[in-house]
């Protein structure tokens, strides 16, 4: 009996691996994404109804959920124009609750932005963001 080299298998399984992590959700699957970059941290925010994913698009060496978590909900809420109120997942995928009763303009979808945190008070940060333009 012949034997398969290791790489011939290791190799596909990698591929499919790494082709997983850019996938959203379940729930989100089909959703148009908007790619957001606060305070270095980017995100491709989704948004459905009263719940959006940000899923996390660049590498950190180990990030806790705690250390992006802020970045997340201040993309969130500039994507959505609501308030997150509450947050789960890990430092990879997130999906937020939104409180949509004050909404605020959000911004148009399907584009990418690079954004500026220059306020924080009652537990809201206020972004100005600019669209990358490729």
């Amino acid at each position: 009996m012949k034997t398969v080299p290791l790489m011939f298998v290791l190799l596909p399984l990698g591929v499919l691996l790494l082709a997983a992590c850019n996938t959203p959700g379940p729930g989100f699957r089909g959703v148009e994404a908007t790619r957001v970059t606060v305070k270095g941290v980017t995100f491709d925010v989704r948004v459905d109804g009263t719940r959006a994913e940000a899923m996390r698009r660049n590498g950190q060496w180990a990030p806790r959920l705690g250390a992006v978590a802020p970045q997340a909900v201040a993309a969130i809420e500039r994507v959505s124009g609501c308030r997150v109120r509450r947050l789960d997942g890990d430092a990879a995928l997130m999906t937020a609750w939104l409180d949509c009763g004050q909404r605020q303009a959000p911004l148009p979808r399907g584009n990418t932005y690079d954004c500026d945190v220059y306020s924080i008070s009652d537990g809201l940060a206020e972004l100005t963001c600019e669209r990358v333009r490729y």
